[in-house]
């Protein structure tokens, strides 16, 4: 009898399995379609922004371009607004959010993250002649950034600090954010360093900026997907870990950033199929 019952369990666990593979058709959609639509924010610099040509250009936009060529299908790019990223997502208009998107527990109840592929935190940045020199100067300033960014869940997670600024100011994207921050409508600026550091070093003098001492919070970026879809998860984590093992990855990363901050090589082995 408990050999019978072991055996039905064993059958409806496999039955379960095999639905749930039967309903994953993710990767199956992609390439039926022969394409990937990529939502992304298009004022996101290096990741993806519109270069002074009119095109999209960017580091994650050049990775992606090489995984769906491995895959062999085209890449669709499709700008979104970040702050409906999920909604987007969800609705079915955009097969990935690959973006710079960090990787949070609240989002992963949301969607399915692929490996963790770059590297990033939270810093402060001021005007150098601001006379903020730490976030302790920072008291009844007036801080900026962007709506719907993991920068704003960061400081609702620092509430000693958020508690003593004198305004929230929460803009579209981070180049406003940071033009604002520029043009003084604001004091100081929390951004992802990826995005920050880049910026400051494309302006005719970098050093009319300063990032603070103070780190918020250390992130890592994923590539999401609608919840269920493995298939095009594991699909284009096979493709990374592929571009990082033969060198194609670093030659990407050497075009947008002077240091490596790439992670695909921490993470292979865990995500390896």
């Amino acid at each position: 009898m408990k050999k019978w019952i072991a055996v039905m369990i064993a059958l409806v666990l496999t039955l379960t399995c095999a639905a749930a593979l039967a309903e994953d058709e993710g990767l199956a959609n992609v390439l039926a379609k022969g394409k990937l639509v990529m939502g992304f924010d298009e004022a996101y610099p290096p990741m993806g922004f519109v270069s002074e040509t009119g095109e999209h250009v960017g580091f994650d936009i050049d990775l992606a371009k090489e995984v769906c060529k491995r895959l062999g299908v085209e890449l669709v790019l499709q700008p979104i607004s970040w702050d409906a990223k999920e909604l987007e997502l969800s609705g079915g208009n955009i097969d990935c959010i690959w973006s710079g998107l960090t990787i949070t527990p609240e989002r992963a109840e949301q969607m399915l993250f692929s490996m963790p592929y770059l590297a990033n935190e939270q810093i402060l940045v001021v005007l150098s002649d601001s006379g903020i020199a730490s976030a302790a100067d920072l008291a009844g300033k007036t801080l900026g950034t962007q709506a719907g960014s993991s920068s704003v869940d960061v400081l609702e997670a620092n509430p000693e600090l958020k508690d003593s600024l004198g305004e929230v100011v929460l803009s579209d994207d981070f180049v406003a954010a940071l033009m604002d921050l520029k043009l003084g409508g604001i004091d100081v600026l929390l951004i992802d360093s990826v995005v920050g550091n880049y910026y400051i070093s494309q302006q005719d003098d970098p050093a009319a900026f300063t990032v603070l001492p103070e780190v918020l919070e250390a992130e890592e970026y994923g590539i999401a997907f609608r919840k269920g879809e493995q298939t095009l998860a594991d699909a284009v984590n096979a493709q990374l870990i592929a571009i990082w093992e033969d060198g194609t990855l670093d030659a990407i990363r050497a075009n947008w950033f002077a240091n490596d901050i790439t992670i695909v090589s921490k993470y292979a082995d865990e995500y390896r199929k």
